[in-house]
This record gives C-alpha cells, structure tokens and sequence, in this order.
C-alpha cells in the first residue's frame, strides 16, 4: 500500500519588498488556519499563527535569532522547525514551506 499525500498549495503572501528584515506579516487563507511568515536576515520562515499555549497572534510577538516569543505568555518557536523552545508551551506549531520567486513571497499551505 502506497501512502499519498496532499498536493499544497502555494499561496502568495506578498512582496520581499512590503517585509522588512526583523518583521512578520499575517495571511488568511481561506478555509485554513492563519500563517504567519517572518523575515529573518533575508530569508522566510511560515507557521502557524496561533500560539499552541494560548490564542495568541504570533506575528505580533518578537523576533530573536531564529525564534518567535509569543506576546502573550512568552513561550518561544523555533522559526525553522515550530518546536516549541520553553515553557508554558509544549506543543509545537506547524512549518510551511516558503518560496521566494520574483520577489514575491509564496507559503506551501497543505490541506
């Protein structure tokens, strides 16, 4: 038996030139979550964008190295992976791929 899996689809986000290095911006896609995508030194990072500790925005908390605190109750996420890096969250949030092409920022949302 053959597992399949679900084809993503990208999404575009945006322009590299509406997010600034050190900042985050918030999509909804339609009938998902909301993602968050963050610039750090020039590269993308997408994930989920509610905090798995509590409902809290993660494009509004801060930018540190590779990781997000969120602006609720401090827990932290590695931008790369989503693990959750400290107390009181636990469980971690979900990654998205993210492609960059023509300047324009694109997330791989799976269904």
């Amino acid at each position: 038996m053959t597992a399949t899996f679900p084809t993503p689809t990208l999404l575009d986000a945006g322009r590299v030139d509406d997010l600034p290095e050190g900042e985050a911006l918030r999509i909804t896609p339609q009938g998902t979550a909301p993602i968050a995508i963050f610039n750090v030194e020039g590269e993308y990072f997408a994930i989920d964008d509610t905090c798995t500790h509590q409902d809290a925005s993660l494009s509004e908390g801060w930018v540190e190295d590779c990781a997000v605190e969120c602006p609720l109750h401090t827990a932290c996420f590695d931008l790369r992976t989503g693990a959750a890096l400290g107390a009181p969250a636990k469980i971690p949030v979900r990654t998205h791929a993210v492609h960059v092409e023509d300047g324009v920022i694109r997330v791989a949302v799976s269904p």
